[in-house]
């Protein structure tokens, strides 16, 4: 009776058990199902959220932000490859503060994980970091990381960038889930930075259409040619971010650009700087009529030519203004060291910007041009008519006075009479040799003080066994005077001459500049200096050159030794 009881009873409990069972599973499934429901609505937030923002700098921190969120990583960063393929150009964080990155020190390049991930853009995860054969260890002052996972991003068919998640909260394991949320993530995000890009490239594109417009309507409204290279360097410093903007133009009649115009960082030190076509990113440039970029101008070795000059200073573009043929100058621009690369994009926009910027001048000289002739047709017409009209009657004035003059009985006013035909003779020899200026064309131009001095200091050159660094500014060809341009060049003559046979030198530095009032030669070595018993009637002739202009000389020994000699005169 018992034994049937209890076997009932038995019956009874395990339907009871295997329905808890169930129960327990269905609630498990549930909540997974409410998880994997509450994830996908995550997904989906973050999805939108990185698809709204059209500013590229934002979008890519809020997809750091979604991610650490979506696989509750307590660290995220998103590394942008650069255009080598094999480095690191940018770095965003989520989880670690200001403060420990100044730790910490530079943002990583791309070395170890990282780079590993560069090589092989496929999901990578692992349960601990220091394991891996690629792990280089951490920098000091940098938080300890366990677990890791990362994704690449890909936009139209090209590696972007990657995520990096570690540390996921509760010291649990990223899993395929994870990874599989992450990846669909980064399949988004590739999407959002495409649309970011396109929309800044529109924007960037309409911001060189403005500028152009800008410098066209400037320059067709009559301004300068300096005043038209200040702003095309101004406005491409302000469009590419650069720290620094230079603008070089031909020197006539030599193989030679001069700096006419520097903004910007070091902008002191190229300022009036001429530079070879050789030995320069802004002579290469103009040389070759393409443009020409370096990742770190600083450490450059194709610049040799002009003294030390682009400290702090990183990925620089050399962009010709107009065609390779009829080139008007060269742009440079530069920025920061540890700045982004100055991609294939911009210089196109820069390339597209240079050339009608080129036009534009074009247009203006044009213009000049048809200024200039008009001109000349109006002093040929004045000309002319002082030719046959005002000396035709004062010729006949005169012709009329000495006739009468014949009939004057009084001896005084016979005189006076001669004397004012002597006079009309005068006035019509005047107004003759005023036609004859009017009607002067300056068909042999000579080469300006310009041309002059920078081919003085190539000739120099072989003497040397270098070439002399020159820097030149002002208007040199404009306000210095034919004579006094002469009076120059033999003193720079001079002055190299003795730094080959005397000085010792292996530098030797030339400024010629003017402000309009005043022209100034500075010519400067590292050489032994002048020894006191020395012959000096090579200074002695450079002083009396000065002093007979108005002028002096001075020499001075500069901080390191060698030799520096000023030579000023006023312009009159």
């Amino acid at each position: 009776m018992g034994s049937a009881e209890e076997a009932r009873e038995a019956r009874v409990r395990l339907p009871l058990l295997r329905l808890d069972e169930l129960l327990e599973e269905v609630q498990a499934r549930l909540d997974a199902a409410r998880g994997t429901r509450d994830r996908v609505h995550s997904l989906l937030e973050a999805v939108l959220s990185v698809g709204r923002d059209l500013d590229l700098e934002h979008a890519l921190r809020s997809i750091v932000e979604a991610a650490a969120a979506l696989v509750d990583a307590e660290y995220a960063a998103l590394g942008v490859i650069g255009s080598d393929g094999r480095r690191l150009s940018a770095f965003i964080t989520v989880g670690v503060g200001e403060e420990q990155i100044s730790r910490i020190g530079p943002f990583p390049e791309g070395h170890g994980i990282l780079g590993e991930l560069i090589r092989h853009p496929e999901p990578l995860r692992l349960a601990k970091l220091s394991e891996h054969s690629s792990s280089y260890g951490f920098p000091a002052h940098h938080p300890p990381m366990n677990s890791f996972l990362g994704v690449p991003i890909r936009v139209r068919g090209q590696v972007f960038g990657n995520l990096y998640l570690t540390e996921k909260r509760g010291g649990q394991q990223f899993d395929e889930d994870d990874e599989s949320v992450l990846s669909t993530l980064a399949v988004a995000a590739g999407v959002a930075i495409d649309n970011a890009r396109l929309y800044e490239e529109s924007r960037l594109r309409e911001r060189w259409l403005q500028v152009n417009a800008e410098i066209t309507s400037s320059l067709m409204s009559g301004a300068g040619q300096q005043e038209a290279l200040a702003l095309i360097a101004e406005r491409a410093r302000e469009i590419t971010r650069a720290a620094l903007a230079a603008v070089a133009i031909p020197v006539k009649d030599t193989d030679t650009l001069t700096v006419e115009l520097a903004i910007g960082r070091e902008a002191e030190a190229h300022q009036g700087l001429v530079l070879p076509l050789e030995g320069s990113l802004t002579g290469r440039a103009f040389a070759l009529g393409t443009p020409v970029r370096s990742p770190h101008v600083a450490r450059d070795e194709r610049i040799s030519a002009g003294p030390p000059r682009f400290d702090g200073l990183g990925p620089a573009v050399a962009v010709p203004i107009g065609l390779s043929e009829r080139a008007r100058g060269v742009v440079l621009l530069a920025r920061e060291e540890g700045a982004a690369d100055f991609s294939e994009n911009e210089t196109d926009l820069l390339k597209g910007f240079a050339a009608q910027a080129a036009v534009a001048m074009e247009l203006a000289e044009r213009r000049r041009d048809a200024e200039q002739i008009a001109l000349l047709e109006d002093r040929d017409r004045i000309a002319r008519d002082l030719h046959d009209l005002a000396i035709q009657r004062l010729f006949a004035t005169g012709m009329t006075l000495q006739s009468a003059g014949r009939f004057i009985q009084h001896a005084e006013a016979s005189e006076r009479v001669l004397r004012a035909v002597d006079d009309l003779d005068e006035t019509i020899k005047i107004i003759r040799s005023t036609i004859f200026g009017l009607r002067t064309r300056d068909d042999t131009e000579s080469p300006g003080l310009r041309a002059r001095a920078v081919r003085l200091a190539g000739e120099a050159a072989p003497v040397l066994g270098y070439a002399p660094s020159m820097r030149m500014e002002g208007l040199l060809d404009t306000h210095v005077p034919q004579e006094t341009a002469d009076h120059v060049v033999a003193v720079l003559s001079e002055s190299l001459t003795n730094i080959a046979r005397h000085a010792r030198a292996d530098r030797a530095e030339v400024v010629l500049e003017t402000d309009g009032s005043e022209v100034r030669l500075t010519v400067t070595d590292n050489g032994v200096g002048i020894p006191p018993q020395g012959r000096r009637s090579g200074l002695a002739n450079m002083t009396e050159r000065a002093r007979k202009l108005g002028g002096d000389m001075e020499i001075t020994t500069p901080e390191g030794g060698g030799t520096r000699l000023v030579w000023h005169v006023p312009l009159r």
